[in-house]
């Protein structure tokens, strides 16, 4: 067992095929990058402490560089009986520098280790996410701009029910996914705290600078308790849920996408380079992208139960049910990054049909209630009005004939309160130009709802920029020069500087 880091206490191998459930490097060996920038930043911080010398730790960091570019490159050899990414790298790290690597790991557990990587790839994958859905709101708003005043029919149970316009839809799909990319940032924010020095579950006598750590890696501080440093989720949990979210919203858009391009709507038509065909039937152009985009929300649902399963039960602080965290959460992120980042390229293969839309708005009765408001300002009780109203449209569907086509006679037999302006009410320009509250359908309020929604996307562009990775961790991504070590928490107070809390 001398080749386990754990094995000194045991006296038989491991079993081969508990070696193999037990190893988690066939997925988490995405926290690669992650897990070599939290360890330089661990030996940065060893060597200030002076538990490290200068030449020990300057070995370390260039062993650590040098495996991440092997990793990059794609020449890394993985080992399962490493059993994970971090034995793996420090195995590596082993072969390459000798015993010197075996004083990185002093004062840390893979408990506080593998907390600070998910932590550290959580705010990476988030930002990565935050920049596809920043850009899937600015193409929306784009498109809500240019279709401000194209009416269109509006929808509730799906069925016509007053008119709206298509820049108004659009601009409903923008404040939707606004709202998840706060979320994403807040869910980012809360998370970007490092758990280093908690240890096992009790932390470390060593005099570990925890501060410095949090510092190296850029993050806004500590955790406050080392057994819920390592024992914690919530991050992992508050994703999976902000990805839900996101993802329903995703789906309901390519609901209607579907809905749209159908023949019974026809309101858009989407480019064939996102469409495919049948294998049988000839004729058909098949809306597949926005289909696979619902579809695909189930899955990150899935992830989210599966997570909220495996915690509810766990005593403090760190249990192996925990290695099962990662592969739930790194499907459901790579499937939402993937649906995001469709989402421009689909929405720019969208051909508008203004002549189906406006076709649309002849048939359903969308403007019995304005014939209602009609009425309401003649001095008529709403509810007489909705119940007059309510007699028209039958008398209408009985005659198969629309509101307009009705005369004043026919008008005046259903109620005396009709008089000759009352067709006046019965135009979709006056019905969308008299909805000008904010955040109404009237053109010139749906131009000031986007104005206001593209000043809070400036607002969350700043904050999304604001939190990224670390430069350690870009650093290492893309095979560039290391930044120098930060200034310990005792340096950074001698000199003014700001630190985490």
């Amino acid at each position: 067992m001398s080749g386990k880091a754990w094995g000194g206490r045991f006296s038989e191998g491991t079993a081969k095929i508990v070696e193999a459930m037990n190893a988690s490097v066939g997925f988490d060996q995405a926290l690669a990058f992650e897990d070599i920038a939290g360890s330089i930043a661990h030996s940065r911080m060893l060597a200030k402490v002076g538990i490290l010398s200068g030449d020990e730790q300057r070995a370390i960091e260039d062993g650590l560089v040098a495996i991440a570019g092997e990793i990059r490159e794609g020449r890394f050899a993985w080992s399962v009986s490493r059993e994970d990414v971090h034995m793996n790298v420090e195995g590596a790290l082993a072969d390459r520098i000798g015993r010197a690597a075996g004083r990185l790991h002093t004062g840390r557990s893979r408990n506080d280790q593998v907390a600070l990587d998910l932590r550290l790839w959580l705010r990476r994958e988030l930002s990565a996410l935050g920049e596809g859905l920043a850009a899937t709101v600015r193409k929306l708003l784009a498109l809500a701009t240019e279709h401000a005043a194209l009416p269109m029919p509006g929808y509730t149970h799906l069925q016509r029910a007053q008119p709206i316009t298509f820049g108004h839809h659009l601009s409903a799909w923008a404040a939707m996914l606004s709202r998840d990319l706060d979320r994403l940032l807040d869910a980012r924010r809360r998370l970007s705290i490092s758990p280093l020095g908690s240890g096992a579950l009790a932390g470390t006598p060593l005099p570990v600078d925890r501060h410095a750590l949090a510092a190296e890696l850029e993050l806004a501080g500590i955790t406050v308790n080392s057994l819920d440093g390592v024992a914690d989720r919530d991050g992992a949990l508050e994703t999976l849920g902000t990805l839900s979210i996101l993802m329903v919203h995703v789906s309901r858009m390519a609901e209607e996408l579907v809905l749209w391009t159908s023949q019974e709507f026809g309101f858009v038509e989407l480019s064939d380079a996102f469409c495919t065909g049948s294998s049988l039937m000839p004729q058909k152009k098949n809306p597949d992208i926005p289909e696979l985009l619902r579809g695909k929300a189930g899955r990150v649902f899935g992830a989210q139960v599966a997570l909220l399963t495996l915690m509810k039960g766990l005593p403090l602080a760190y249990n192996k049910d925990m290695q099962e965290d990662k592969e739930p959460l790194f499907d459901a992120m790579g499937t939402a990054r993937q649906c995001v980042a469709i989402l421009p390229d689909l929405l720019s293969a969208m051909t508008v049909r203004p002549d189906k839309m406006t076709a649309a708005l002849k048939d359903g009765f969308l403007l019995a209630t304005d014939l209602a408001d009609w009425l309401v300002e003649k001095g008529v009780p709403f509810r007489e009005a909705h119940h007059i109203v309510g007699a028209v449209v039958g008398h209408c569907v009985l005659h198969g004939k629309r509101l307009e086509d009705l005369s004043l006679e026919a008008y005046r037999e259903l109620s005396e309160h009709f008089d000759e302006t009352v067709f006046t009410a019965l135009d979709v320009a006056r019905s969308l130009g008299r909805r000008s509250l904010p955040g109404g359908p009237a053109p010139e309020a749906v131009r000031q709802g986007i104005a206001r929604l593209a000043s809070e996307l400036a607002e969350l562009e700043a904050r999304l920029a604001a939190g990224g990775p670390s430069a350690l961790e870009r650093a290492l991504t893309r095979g560039e020069s290391l930044p120098p070590a930060k200034a310990t928490r005792s340096e950074a107070l001698a000199t003014g500087a700001k630190v985490g809390s």
